[in-house]
């Protein structure tokens, strides 16, 4: 497993990564970013790949809405798709991921067929660019985060993975190490994200290994999973005060290429 970031695409991102001795960046061209204006950057953010020796670990586009109301799939959304399919194979990155949207006015089947037809399509076309293509395990505007659609969506689609992130569910009541010992040998990506649940209420979101979050045991369930691939630091705003959030960032990427046995690499 390796060790990287979620961190925007600009050059102090990369030195940064590179001083916190991470492997890889994760960029996020969400809803309402400009997705033309990150793939004209794509020949900035290689030169900066190779300058640093930072590689890039994945690129995710979250919050978008990828079926309209009368089931179809929506043209426009997975043009925006393949475009960062294709940034993804110019920067030699294995992974992309999207979610799907649920539409209330359809059966929960028309759902699932739907959202079958739109990932088809993103693998059909990053396949043959050796791009993996994730579904992710938030809520966010999408409904496929766990194993009851799971079983349906990636069941039928033996190419489709999952990108996922324990936090989730920690807030939303599920077994993050029962989910991950079920479905590890199809997560094709990984978050760090911390998170603080009392009496059943959402406190907050701690940096990881400062969190409720068993993390050796997630990641030793990993391990037995088989899985082989990126781990993702996701910073979010914690009740840290603003003057101790990169040390927060700073002691994330300690702990786990502590838990990763890196730096007994280093002594």
């Amino acid at each position: 497993m390796q060790l990287g970031i979620i961190a925007p695409p600009e050059e102090i991102s990369f030195i940064q990564a590179q001083k916190r001795k991470l492997r890889f960046l994760e960029f996020c061209v969400n809803e309402g970013d400009d997705v033309n204006a990150f793939c004209d950057r794509v020949r900035e953010l290689e030169a900066w790949k190779d300058q640093y020796g930072i590689q890039v670990g994945s690129i995710g586009r979250w919050k978008s809405i990828r079926i309209d109301r009368n089931g179809n799939v929506l043209e426009e959304e997975v043009q925006r798709c393949f475009k960062l399919i294709d940034a993804a194979a110019e920067l030699q990155c294995p992974s992309f991921v999207a979610g799907c949207n649920y539409v209330d006015e359809l059966s929960l089947f028309d759902n699932c067929a739907a959202a079958i037809a739109f990932f088809s399509k993103l693998i059909a076309y990053a396949s043959p660019k050796n791009v993996k293509i994730s579904t992710y395990n938030c809520r966010k505007i999408n409904f496929v985060h766990s194993p009851d659609i799971w079983r349906i969506i990636h069941g039928h689609l033996p190419q489709l993975g999952i990108k996922y992130d324990p936090s989730h569910a920690v807030f939303f009541g599920g077994d993050y190490l029962q989910e991950t010992l079920e479905w590890g040998h199809r997560f094709y990506h990984v978050h760090l994200k911390g998170s603080l649940l009392i009496n059943g209420v959402k406190v907050d979101e701690p940096p990881a290994g400062l969190d409720q979050t068993d993390w050796p045991s997630f990641l030793a369930t990993l391990r037995a999973a088989g899985y082989d691939a990126g781990l993702s630091i996701e910073p979010r705003k914690s009740a840290l005060s603003d003057h101790l959030a990169d040390r927060g960032v700073d002691f994330s990427a300690s702990y786990f290429r502590k838990l990763l046995l890196e730096s007994l690499e280093e002594e």
